[in-house]
Parts: structure tokens; C-alpha cells; sequence
């Protein structure tokens, strides 16, 4: 009994100013191209269920090139696939938030798909014995949640979820969007389960035996480096989606290729450099990129530099490094100041981004604006803004 199980898709999800000679955002091309290579993947594997674990689209109002190019992909792989039920369940990005507002994921019942989108389900396929509890974000938003239980109807017992579970994400929470659902393992009581289908993570990473988080299938979120490092700590490399052997027991990663690479390049320390050396530096490390900068998601992060460094760089090259990447970031960071407090006491002076994070943190608001995301943006936007003024 095989299952494929995919997750985190983001279709329609839009990143940089770069377009196709067709008009199309360069990184949302890339998002559709690795959703065609994975369901290349799911119909050459044939499992016997395919499990869509949330966030389809990237918004809850999806482009309808985005819409077509889901229908099409799904239609191919009910195609291929006639007998293998395949199961959705919406994500946080899938949900709208007025429940009188409906979801578009309904539209791929007409496929003959099996969506889940507000309230948990529970699905039974006989001629599998297979038994699906699938709970949409949605449905763990309630205040009367599902209970995340197996019943004895089948053999084979799987649960579908979209949410963070207790202690899975890093604490480095700017690499995640913060679902406002957190469900504590024991909720799961994953030793009840053939397998915990999860979806939310955008890295592939294991709850227990049983129980996975498939990740994205590309860089979908806007803290790209922040995934890299995930990734790094956990010993993964790109993006790809799992195949589940509910009787051997094994879960084997998928791979799927990537448009481009993410380069994280080596920081530089520009405490006593000059102009000259500095940018030289800066030259060293892109000519030094394995696979160049063409077409390629590139950042350097360079410390300590003080503002008329940064004003005498080199910023012709840095203008050719952008124009030959798909995005070169130069992430400039000024020295930290030091000021006197108090009655002479050393003390460190806080950056701008950290007083608007102060600020944003204690700003009422209304009931329905998600305040973590409203924290991380406004701080991204100091950062971006100070960026651009330093180059």
C-alpha cells in the first residue's frame, strides 16, 4: 500500500521583477514547472492514494492561469491514475476568511478529486482498506477540534493535517508563516496512525517514524535563506515530495529538480576594509559561485560596513551582478552603535528595525490581522528600505 504524499505547492506564488519572453513571473513559472515535474514523479511511481496536504495555491483568490494550469495537471494525473483516490485538504493560504466566502479548491471535485475544506472528514476507501481522517486548517481553527483518532473501519489508517506542530519548526520563525494553529504532539497520537500526512513546513522533515512534513515543492517563502539553512542543519538539499510504503514502513524522498539554485554566499567581515578591498572581496566570492550567477537566487551578507563604504562600493559591478542574476542581494550591514546610558553605563543603541518590532509588538489591532505577520513585514520593510539607502 502506497502512498504519494504532497504538500505546500503555492501556485501562483510571485517573487523578484523578472518575467518569461510570455509575461509570466519568472518564480512562478519555476513554482508551476516543479508541480508538473512532481506529478511526473507521483504517476511514474503509481501509488495506490495520492495526498495533497494544503496550500495548493499560494492566495485564497488564485490567477486563473494558475487555477487552468492546477486543473490540468490534476486532470492528467486522475488520467493516469483512474483507481488511486486522491485527497486534499486546504491550507491557511487555500482558506478565506470569511466562511460565507467559498474555496476555489471545490472546483477540483469535478475531477473526481476528494477536497476537505473547512470541516474535518473522514474518508473511507474499501477496496484499499484504507480509512483517511483529514482535517483542513480550517477545521483546527475551532474551538471544538477535531479528535485526531483513528477508528477501526480500516487496516490501514492515515491522518491529513495543515498546522505547526509543537516544536517540528525552527525558532527562527521568520522561515515559516505563522499559521495560528499549534497542535501538541500527543494530539496527534502518532502511535495510532499508519502515517501523519502533514502540511505547513516548507522543509521535509520527520515528527516521528510515521509522521511527516513533505515540504514545499520550491522556495516559496519570502525568508528563502533562512529554508536554506533549515535545510542545512537538517542535512537536506532542494525540494521534492515523499512516497509512503504503509506496509514496509519506509518513507523515501522524491526528489524534484529545481529552476535555480539559492547561493548563500560566505559572509564578509568589513570592519578596516576599504572601498576597494571590500568590493574586491565582494567580486571574489560571486566569481567563485559553482554554478556562476547566471539565472541564479543569489545573497551576500557583508557586516560592519560603515556608510561611506557602503556609498564608495562598487556599484557598477553590483548592477551587472543584479542584471546577470535572476536576484543578487548585497545585504549591507551597518556597525552596531554603542551610547552612553543612564549615568555612563555602556549601553547598545537600538536599530530602527528593532524600534518599529517594539512598537508594531504593542500596536492594537484588529481582531482578524494575523500580528506576527504584521510584526515580520513591517520589519522587513525598515530592512529593505535601509538596505536600498546604504546602496
Amino acid at each position: 500500500m502506497k502512498i504519494a504524499h504532497l504538500a505546500d505547492i503555492h501556485l501562483g506564488f510571485r517573487q523578484y521583477h523578472r518575467q518569461t519572453p510570455a509575461g509570466i513571473n519568472q518564480r512562478e513559472a519555476d513554482v508551476a514547472n516543479a508541480f508538473r515535474s512532481a506529478i511526473d514523479g507521483v504517476i511514474l511511481a503509481a501509488p495506490d492514494a495520492v495526498i495533497v496536504s494544503g496550500d495548493l495555491f499560494h492566495s485564497v483568490r488564485p490567477t486563473n492561469a494558475a487555477i487552468v494550469f492546477a486543473f490540468h495537471e490534476f486532470q492528467r494525473l486522475r488520467q493516469a491514475l483512474p483507481d488511486a483516490p486522491v485527497i486534499m485538504v486546504a491550507g491557511n493560504h487555500d482558506t478565506p476568511r470569511s466562511t460565507e466566502t467559498g474555496s476555489i479548491l471545490v472546483l477540483f471535485e469535478q475531477l473526481g478529486l476528494d477536497v476537505v475544506a473547512r470541516e474535518a472528514r473522514r474518508l473511507h476507501y474499501a477496496t484499499l482498506d484504507l480509512a483517511v481522517l483529514a482535517a483542513p486548517y480550517d477545521s483546527l481553527l475551532s474551538p471544538e477540534r477535531p479528535t485526531l483518532r483513528p477508528d477501526d473501519s480500516a487496516t490501514h489508517q492515515v491522518l491529513t493535517l495543515h498546522g505547526e506542530i509543537e516544536g517540528a519548526l525552527p525558532l527562527n520563525r521568520s522561515t515559516a508563516d505563522s499559521a495560528g494553529v499549534l497542535l501538541r504532539r500527543q494530539d496527534l497520537a502518532v502511535d495510532e496512525w499508519s502515517y501523519a500526512a502533514l502540511g505547513h513546513y516548507h522543509v521535509q522533515h520527520a515528527v516521528a517514524p510515521n509522521a511527516w512534513y513533505a515540504g514545499a515543492l520550491e522556495y516559496v517563502t519570502m525568508n528563502p535563506w533562512g529554508e536554506l539553512q533549515d535545510e542545512s542543519e537538517r542535512g537536506l538539499k532542494g525540494k521534492g515530495w515523499l512516497l509512503v510504503d504503509l506496509d514496509a514502513g519506509t518513507v523515501t524522498r522524491q526528489p524534484v529538480p529545481q529552476a535555480r539554485q539559492l547561493c548563500d554566499l560566505d559572509p564578509i567581515d568589513a570592519a578596516g576594509r576599504t572601498p576597494e578591498e571590500l568590493s574586491a572581496d565582494i567580486a571574489a566570492r560571486v566569481d567563485a559561485l559553482p554554478d556562476g550567477l547566471e539565472g541564479n537566487i543569489v545573497r551576500q551578507v557583508v557586516y560592519n560596513v560603515p556608510r561611506h563604504v557602503g556609498r564608495e562600493l562598487d556599484h557598477a559591478a553590483i548592477r551587472g551582478y543584479k542584471a546577470r542574476a535572476l536576484h543578487y542581494h548585497l545585504d549591507v550591514r551597518r556597525p552596531q552603535s554603542q551610547r552612553p546610558i543612564g549615568v555612563g553605563t555602556p549601553g547598545q543603541r537600538q536599530t530602527l528595525a528593532e524600534l518599529v518590532e517594539g512598537y508594531l509588538v504593542k500596536r492594537a489591532l484588529p481582531a482578524e490581522i494575523d500580528r506576527d505577520r504584521f510584526v515580520e513585514m513591517g520589519v522587513a520593510l525598515i530592512a529593505s528600505t535601509e538596505r536600498e539607502l546604504t546602496e
